[in-house]
């Protein structure tokens, strides 16, 4: 059916040649022609083609300036150029700035010009094709992102009701639990909660545009120690802000960082030490701010060291509770605003994350 059947644009000056393309292929494809640049670009506004042939050849728009205006706007169709170049370097030249799939010499090669026809077509398709399921599993990635955004939500109700029916019990001694029993409730609970909030936070990185605002370090550094330090109340906390300068960054984002690592820093104290320690150093100039976060816990084996920021990694070497997502949203939220993380750690001794996040003062208008 000529619906089905390739559609060509052949565009060329010399009549006889257009004539001569239509006498030979015209069976084959679905063929429109013009004599210029000019003409070929109003066909194409008109209609779909999957390939364009132009000479090169031609007084007012030569076929490769012609390719190089449209192949922004129609990037799509495959582009043979029909050349009598014999230098090579002019030949690269022109594919190379007309994006062409393929030359032909003049006069062409009925057979070899089929050929060429076909094997652009083949790859017009593919591309077509691997585009459409590109696009398909874009919108079941975004449909899934979607359902369990949605479903963490809703998973949190019911905890929180959990959490709160435990409290009550505690505080009107309604309970008799000898065997603790409640209090392995709530570990679970609080397990689950931290993780479905985990999702939340990848979720929101993943779909929230970047936004940029002041930001004072030493009132997000207190907002992020006021939320951890209950989890362990013998962590001595230091830090150190040297922030002469102004700086702008995403608030969000540079949060869930901190909070991420924060938390692991809390998480994974040892349980003998005597001093637990995090310290907190943070320092801001023109271009850039560089928060360091150590701690003197458990550490990290030196062969997970290159595994800590994949997805649901978790180190063998210790029976503490954890999603194994916290550092790979770390890195997510890194890669959004354009910073980079490096971590030291010596098993038994501590682990330190130094992190470099840019400065956007500039753009403060």
């Amino acid at each position: 059916m000529k619906e089905n059947r390739i559609r060509i644009l052949y565009i060329d000056d010399e009549i006889h040649n257009l004539n001569a393309f239509k006498a030979s292929f015209r069976r084959s494809y679905e063929i429109y022609t013009a004599t210029s640049a000019q003409e070929g670009k109003l066909l194409l506004k008109e209609i779909s083609v999957q390939i364009i042939i132009a000479d090169q050849k031609m007084p007012v728009s030569t076929g490769v300036e012609f390719f190089n205006e449209i192949k922004d706007t129609l990037p799509d169709p495959m582009r043979i150029l029909l050349t009598g170049y014999t230098d090579v370097e002019d030949i690269i030249d022109a594919i190379n700035k007309g994006h062409i799939y393929s030359y032909i010499k003049k006069p062409w090669d009925e057979h070899e010009l089929h050929k060429t026809i076909n094997n652009a077509y083949e790859i017009y398709r593919t591309r077509k094709q691997l585009r459409e399921k590109i696009e398909e599993l874009e919108k079941t990635n975004d449909e899934l992102n979607r359902f369990i955004y949605s479903t963490s939500h809703d998973l949190r109700s019911p905890l929180m009701s959990v959490l709160g029916i435990i409290n009550l019990s505690r505080l009107d001694n309604s309970v008799t639990d000898p065997n603790g029993y409640v209090n392995m409730v709530e570990t679970c609970v609080l397990k689950l909660d931290d993780f479905i909030q985990k999702i939340i936070e990848y979720y929101r990185n993943s779909r929230l545009e970047v936004e940029y605002e002041k930001i004072d370090f030493n009132t997000l550094l207190n907002d992020c120690i006021t939320a951890f330090k209950p989890q362990n109340t013998q962590i001595r906390f230091q830090t150190q802000v040297e922030q002469a300068v102004d700086f702008r960054g995403d608030t969000f984002r540079i949060s869930v960082i901190l909070n991420n690592l924060i938390s692991n820093a809390v998480k994974y104290q040892k349980p003998e030490e005597t001093n637990p320690m995090v310290n907190l150093a943070v320092k801001v100039e023109p271009h850039k701010a560089t928060i360091c976060i150590r701690d003197n816990g458990i550490g990290i084996l030196s062969e997970h060291l290159n595994n800590i920021f994949k997805m649901f990694f978790r180190s063998k070497n210790n029976n503490k509770p954890g999603s194994g997502i916290g550092l790979y949203i770390v890195k997510e939220a890194l890669s959004k605003i354009g910073g980079t993380i490096n971590v030291e750690s010596k098993y038994g001794e501590g682990t330190q994350f130094e992190i470099t996040i840019p400065n956007r003062n500039e753009f403060d208008t």
